[in-house]
């Protein structure tokens, strides 16, 4: 008896911190602005293909590197990702290490984070139907 599997097309969602905001990474862009519950995302996403995956690019700064950490709108950001069928989410970050072995220009995946930007909403409650995203298929 053949099994019947269903497979979902990945599409990932890159919030994009200082270096790695570069439309330039993405084939056959297109632009794309929109409205969530939570207002506006700061700049417009940007879709697009890396290879032969689909992509989405948001500038979690705006692409001129205006909006200060404690004023990103993670709410709107999340839920535009989502919107748009992003099956996983990259968020990247440029900072430093206080290991010397970790050189700038290195991927690092982190297991521990400390958010100093305490001045803006932490959570994606509050809107009727909001909750957690599961983000993977694993269980």
């Amino acid at each position: 008896m053949a099994s019947s599997t269903t497979t979902t097309a990945m599409k990932i969602g890159i919030i994009g911190g200082t270096g790695l905001d570069d439309p330039e990474i993405l084939e056959g862009r297109t632009e794309k602005y929109m409205d969530t519950p939570f207002s506006k995302p700061f700049d417009a996403l940007i879709l697009g293909k890396i290879k032969s995956v689909d992509c989405i690019l948001l500038a979690r700064h705006g692409r001129q590197h205006t909006i200060l950490p404690s004023k990103v709108n993670y709410q709107a950001t999340i839920w535009a990702l989502k919107e748009e069928g992003c099956t996983h989410v990259i968020g990247t970050t440029a900072c430093g290490s206080l290991r010397e072995e970790i050189q700038p220009g290195d991927i690092v995946i982190i297991d521990q984070f400390i958010d100093g930007t305490t001045m803006r909403p932490q959570p994606l409650q509050g809107v009727s139907g909001s909750h957690h995203w599961r983000c993977s298929n694993n269980a």
